[in-house]
């Protein structure tokens, strides 16, 4: 699995459960930070302040292996789709190893823009679909 971006997410001691492990809803708050902070850099746009804003639609994860705190990961991010209100965001959680990244989880997050207003499904941004574009991997 190749991702053209790798970014890194720390584990922090309040991601652990009762169980000793980072519990699974933490995993979309990575999916999350790791996609809107990849969002920012790679448009050098505060994008909360654009008209159209992407909102989740669907989101999944499924779970490969387990991570805790302190565990260093990185969050793969490659573009799956890019349509002409939404873009599908390919998702993968790395942990470090010590032979290598070992892969923890895969996921899947739809990210809808719509009007900052009115709330009704809009085209991207065209600051937002450049950087994006440069993502878009074949995979289906």
């Amino acid at each position: 699995m190749s991702y053209p971006v790798l970014w890194p997410m720390p584990t922090r001691w309040a991601d652990n459960d009762q169980y000793g492990h980072v519990n699974n809803v933490t995993y979309y708050s990575y999916f999350d930070t790791a996609v809107n902070a990849w969002l920012m850099r790679a448009t050098g746009t505060d994008i909360t302040a654009l008209p159209a804003l992407g909102v989740v639609a669907q989101t999944s994860c499924r779970f490969h292996g387990s991570v805790s705190f302190p565990d260093q990961l990185q969050v793969g991010l490659r573009i799956a789709r890019l349509g002409n209100s939404s873009i599908t965001y390919d998702l993968a959680i790395f942990r470090a190893g010590e032979t290598g990244p070992e892969l923890a989880a895969t996921g899947e997050f739809v990210h809808v823009y719509v009007d900052a207003e009115t709330r009704k499904p809009v085209a991207i941004p065209e600051v937002v679909r450049a950087a994006a574009a440069e993502l878009v991997t074949d995979q289906h």
